[in-house]
């Protein structure tokens, strides 16, 4: 896992503020149940380098809520 740094200033994938955001390029887990901090995380398949990689966008419960008038989330 890596911490990009060249990500997009909002979420690629629904157009909404996040929190932070990591890269991977290895197996993964997500579980988001009674998550305090995030309510969704956005996933955006990504090439780095000519690897396939993937960019997970982290958006806490207030971004969301938010960002509700501009995505289904």
């Amino acid at each position: 896992m890596r911490v990009p740094e060249d990500a997009a200033g909002v979420c690629p994938v629904c157009g909404v503020a996040y929190d932070s955001v990591s890269e991977h390029d290895a197996g993964l887990m997500v579980n988001l149940l009674d998550n305090a901090v995030y309510r969704r995380v956005c996933f955006d398949p990504v090439t780095e380098d000519g690897r396939a990689q993937v960019r997970f966008y982290h958006h806490t419960h207030e971004q969301v809520r938010a960002g509700s008038e501009s995505t289904d989330g």
